[in-house]
């Protein structure tokens, strides 16, 4: 192989999300994209006829915004949510010219051009971004689309109120816009009991009926099942469409969508008194049959999520700290040359959901979903 060989074969390994087969990935994440679309259709139950969109920013909350925006647009949904310039202009590609694809985060000084030509509508978070796509809208020669953002509380992105009222005061302020959306994002949603919600509601009305008249959005995934008075015109949810439970005081009212599995790549008798991985935090009291995994913190599984896997539903503890890639697991608790190299392992499925991982790791599934690394072979199927 010559050295330019080399190079393309190092860059196509390389590559985020380049296509890995199974053979030579050392472990398996399906993708269940008939769940994302049963998904979808709870959601729009609990809204009645109230418009719903699909957030896809972060690939799709790392299992593939392609894929996964072609099922929610299968299932009707026009209009979609990315955080980025760059992650917008992928998805026009994906999609074609007919969805609606809106940039959370604005349009970077500089992006106007890109993002009118993909097509893109621009999320408005401040008097500065408003000017900046007024004068794109001014070179294009036509009015461009944009949700205007106001912060309703969460202090993050948005205009705040004084903002909101010196945009408003300037006779041309939105000229060139067309405002398609208002909107505005809650920060404790999944706290349905909490005050904020009903407050942040509230100064979302007023600071709404300042500006031009356009369908309001409010409602993120679990902002759904906060009820109808938060429901306004159109929703986005991005989690509960991945099967993270928007409502974590309950049962997750979302079908899981994320099956992850890893290659077994050795097993092994320890003798008592064994130190098992990196620092030999883990040490056998008595001879115990282990396997080594093929994954770690390089593929996105966080160190702290140092729980367990299974295999036929027994539960195979983590021994010693997670490494870069690999995991060794007590599996003394199966039948003797039961498990062996090339079998596969869950990490998360049907014995161990997204949202349990996630309280091992200290954090949340959204985080978990999106760590998930690129050394997987990936398996899309439809139920």
């Amino acid at each position: 192989m010559n050295d330019a060989s080399k190079k393309s074969l190092s860059e196509s390994v390389a590559a985020k999300g380049a296509p890995i087969s199974e053979a030579a990935a050392g472990a398996i994440l399906t993708v269940d994209l008939g769940a994302v679309r049963e998904n979808y259709r709870r959601l729009k139950a609990r809204l009645g006829g109230v418009n719903c969109a699909g957030v896809v920013k972060a690939d799709g909350y790392g299992l593939g915004g392609a894929q996964v925006a072609a099922a929610l647009a299968a299932e009707g949904c026009a209009i979609f949510f990315v955080a980025h310039l760059a992650e917008g202009m992928l998805l026009r590609q994906a999609l074609g010219s007919r969805p609606a694809i809106y940039v959370l985060n604005g349009i970077n000084p500089g992006g106007e051009g890109e993002a009118f030509e993909a097509q893109l509508g621009a999320v408005i978070n401040s008097a500065g971004q408003l000017a900046a796509w007024r004068a794109a809208a001014l070179r294009a020669g036509h009015k461009l689309k944009a949700a205007i953002q106001v912060d309703s509380g969460m202090s993050r992105l948005g205009m705040a109120a004084a903002e909101v009222e010196a945009v408003t005061a300037d006779p041309q302020g939105f000229d060139g816009i067309d405002v398609t959306f208002v909107m505005s994002h809650l920060a404790r949603a999944d706290e349905p009991e909490h005050p904020a919600n009903e407050q942040q509601r509230l100064e979302f009305e007023r600071l709404r009926e300042m500006l031009p008249k356009a369908p309001a959005s409010l409602a993120n995934s679990s902002g759904i099942f906060l009820g109808q008075p938060f429901h306004y015109d159109l929703a986005r949810p991005g989690a509960a469409l991945y099967g993270i439970n928007p409502t974590p005081a309950e049962p997750n009212p979302m079908l899981p969508v994320v099956r992850l599995q890893s290659k077994v790549i050795q097993t092994r008798m320890l003798e008592a008194g064994a130190g098992v991985g990196y620092g030999h935090i883990f040490r056998t009291a008595a001879p115990l049959a282990a396997a080594t995994i093929s994954l770690g913190y390089g593929d996105g599984w966080h160190r702290r999520a140092s729980a367990a896997a299974f295999f036929d539903g027994v539960r195979l503890p983590f021994l010693g700290r997670v490494s870069m890639d690999s995991i060794v697991l007590d599996i003394s608790a199966l039948p003797p040359d039961r498990l062996k190299a090339g079998d596969l392992v869950e990490l998360i499925g049907p014995s161990q959901t997204v949202d349990q991982v996630a309280g091992q790791a200290g954090t949340i599934g959204y985080e978990i979903l999106t760590s998930l690394g690129h050394r997987f072979h990936r398996r899309y199927v439809s139920g």
